[in-house]
């Protein structure tokens, strides 16, 4: 009390000296007030300085020691400065109210106002805190696929919002319940205004909650022109790096209302699947003779086939009596399924065939451009290049290999195809 005494006669020290000296009481009385202003306002810099150059570098000496690197994300979040800001509040809330001693509405106003700062302030340390963790767990391996900076976000969104409620209530003298009621009021003026983040905002919550998408995925969007690997996400946005570099920003929300490609399964799956198809001229396909099975028996790869194969077939023929002298009757194999069956060896001996997921050469149904002879596998190596590399050796292979079964690849007529059969046309 002696304290509080004796700060209040330092106060008023002046307008006693003016006084005292002839000066007018209302004159006096308003001179030694802004002289105490200064006083303090000078005493609220000498604070700061000090916080700024004496408690934070030891802050910064105390974080340089230790071994996580979480206080060093405090640093830079402001966090020691937010709460060095409590001293000098603490020195003008003491001091304020002494100096305005005889301006009570002043003083009402001033209360409010500290009451405001201090929970702007308390939300500031939040975002300070909540900064500061979401950088340090963006160094942790293990965090590097998840969408931080949405959490963040919407994290950051519900402190504002009891923020405000609270800064209502300190304005309006109405509890914080008042303002709920007000904001339910104005719901439909909100949910106009703030649409696009509200949205975002369920989205967010939808795509972590159900592991839609990571950061690190590989997602194909059409609608937006996205192919390329996902490296932000974010409350409104999610950002996406395409292949040639470029960026693509896609909305949240479409992540949940639209339909994209999400890439994530083949890249956690033991391969990729390879499925292509070559087109086999139809008139190229025929029946083959003894002397035609013979020739074939050379290619390594399907000799044990034909030799087994062909044993059947004679033997089903000859106990059925068969008459042979036209190949179409009875059993007998074409080129075309002996080169289906050369493919499939080929890809079981091929180094780089995953053998334990689906491998399959098939027929798809005639086509105006042929018969579609459809390879389906997976290559072990899913990186991108690479797995461009299987795919290429795989069918550079294949299409040099046609030939050696009498079939033909469909292609559409050139110009010199064209020009070539109108010469030969013309000399007949």
């Amino acid at each position: 009390m002696n304290i509080q005494e004796g700060l209040v006669d330092l106060i008023c020290f002046f307008e006693e000296f003016f006084v005292a000296h002839g000066m007018n009481a209302t004159f006096a009385q308003y001179l030694n007030l802004l002289i105490n202003l200064v006083v303090l306002t000078l005493i609220i810099f000498g604070i700061n300085y000090m916080i700024k150059h004496f408690i934070i570098e030891t802050f910064k000496l105390f974080t340089n020691k230790t071994k996580t690197t979480f206080d060093d994300f405090l640093i830079k979040s402001n966090f020691p400065r937010y709460i060095g800001r409590f001293l000098p509040l603490f020195v003008i809330y003491e001091l304020f109210p002494l100096i305005f001693s005889e301006f009570p509405d002043v003083l009402k106003i001033f209360y409010r106002l500290v009451d405001i700062y201090i929970i702007i302030l308390i939300v500031w340390i939040c975002r300070s805190m909540l900064r500061s963790t979401r950088n340090y767990l963006n160094t942790r391996t293990e965090f590097n696929d998840k969408p931080l900076e949405s959490f963040s976000q919407i994290i950051m969104i519900f402190i504002w919002i009891i923020g405000f409620m609270f800064i209502f209530s300190e304005l309006t003298d109405r509890s914080v319940i008042g303002f709920i009621y007000t904001l339910g009021a104005a719901s439909a003026v909100i949910l106009l205004i703030f649409k696009d983040t509200i949205l975002g905002l369920v989205a967010s919550i939808q795509v972590s909650v159900n592991d839609i998408v990571r950061i690190g995925d590989w997602i194909t969007f059409e609608t937006y022109g996205a192919d390329g690997t996902v490296t932000e996400i974010n409350l409104a946005t999610v950002r996406v790096q395409n292949w040639d570099n470029t960026y693509t920003t896609i909305p949240t929300y479409s992540l949940i209302s639209d339909s994209f490609q999400n890439w994530r399964g083949m890249q956690e799956s033991p391969g990729r699947r390879i499925k292509r198809s070559v087109f086999i001229k139809q008139n190229s396909v025929k029946f083959l003779s003894h002397d035609d099975i013979e020739k074939l028996k050379k290619i390594h790869l399907i000799a044990p086939y034909l030799e087994n194969r062909q044993s059947e077939i004679d033997k089903f023929n000859e106990s059925n009596n068969i008459d042979k002298s036209l190949l179409i009757n009875g059993r007998n194999q074409t080129n075309l399924g002996i080169f289906r069956k050369y493919a499939d060896s080929y890809l079981q001996e091929h180094s780089a065939v995953h053998k334990e997921m689906y491998l399959m050469v098939r027929h798809l149904a005639p086509t105006p451009n042929g018969i579609p002879l459809e390879i389906l596998c997976f290559s072990r190596d899913k990186r991108w290049e690479n797995y461009e590399y299987i795919s290429a050796d795989i069918f550079d292979h294949l299409i040099a290999a046609i030939p050696y079964f009498d079939l033909k690849l469909f292609e559409a007529p050139s110009g010199d195809d064209i020009r070539s059969f109108l010469g030969e046309k013309s000399e007949s």
